[in-house]
């Protein structure tokens, strides 16, 4: 059980590692500098490899859906939307 507890932070603050790394590769875009877009892409990559991993570990009973999904939401992460919405509590 506190494996499960362990992977929820890790999906969350894998889906704002994700949203860092598209704000650095957005700013890396409009300023043109390599490495704002490398250090952008990187964290993308990193993230999606442990939100992967986190997701694959979790257990959808522990009824965090809703606040993955409003998180989601606000960071504008479709795929947290997703998973929030699969896994709410009714």
């Amino acid at each position: 059980m506190s494996s499960n507890n362990q992977n929820q932070p890790g999906l969350v603050a894998s889906h704002a590692q994700y949203a860092k790394g598209a704000a650095e590769e957005t700013i890396g875009n409009v300023t043109g500098n390599q490495a704002w877009k490398a250090s952008g892409a990187q964290d993308k990559s990193q993230a999606v490899d442990a939100m992967k991993s986190a997701a694959q570990n979790r257990d959808a009973s522990q009824g965090y859906g809703g606040v993955e999904e409003k998180a989601g939401s606000l960071v504008g992460c479709e795929g947290m939307q997703k998973e929030g919405a699969g896994s709410k509590k009714d």
